[in-house]
């Protein structure tokens, strides 16, 4: 980890070092791999929710969500980038508030490298997680007592229009630990070659 008024390239990953060991202390309680993303609505005003952790992109920091490309923080996301994660471990005590900008994969889009996430993050899905994507469009009032039935899923099939995929790439992290009474700011900015460069200072918690 780095110091105090240190530096780190990208590849030594100071920030994902504590909250890999974060996630890994606290994996028997099913809640760790839930954080709260908070998004920018049109009006101004904050929209928070929880998602599920589906892991980091390979290669890089960037950080896996999936959505339902009919809930409202997709338009969100396209009216205004950036958003927040806040993640805590009640095991460990310890806090992460990311900022950094959301990146929308779904059935319009054209880079077949993105796609290939894609595909690949709706494979890495249970059935049942996949399901959820074919019901009724989210918000919506429902329309009868029991849920419509939705056509069979062939799991051999690829990502169904509704699916998403929301690539999260931190730019500076807040990272607290409540039981070590140490708080730690991680900032970042793009090097000539476009990588990220991080850097850190210890403050007061």
């Amino acid at each position: 980890m780095a110091g105090a008024g240190t530096i780190a390239t990208a590849a030594a990953q100071p920030w994902r070092t504590l909250l890999v060991a974060a996630l890994e202390s606290n994996a028997h309680l099913k809640h760790s791999s839930y954080f709260q993303l908070a998004t920018v609505a049109a009006n101004g005003k904050p929209a928070n929710r929880t998602v599920v952790f589906r892991g980091f992109q390979e290669g890089c920091d960037n950080i896996h969500i999936h959505t339902d490309s009919r809930s409202s923080k997709i338009d969100e996301i396209k009216h205004c980038r950036y958003g927040e994660v806040c993640w805590y471990f009640t095991e460990s005590w310890e806090q992460f508030r990311i900022n950094g900008t959301l990146d929308v994969i779904d059935c319009s889009t054209t880079d077949p490298v993105k796609l290939q996430q894609r595909e690949k993050s709706w494979f890495s899905c249970s059935l049942k997680s996949r399901f959820q994507y074919l019901g009724p469009v989210p918000r919506l009032p429902v329309l009868s007592a029991e849920p419509s039935k939705v056509d069979q899923l062939d799991s051999s099939s690829g990502p169904v229009d509704t699916f998403c995929l929301l690539i999260f790439d931190p730019e500076q992290v807040d990272y607290l630990s409540l039981k070590g009474n140490e708080r730690i700011l991680f900032r970042s900015r793009r090097s000539s070659s476009e990588s990220r460069v991080w850097f850190s200072d210890k403050v007061n918690p």
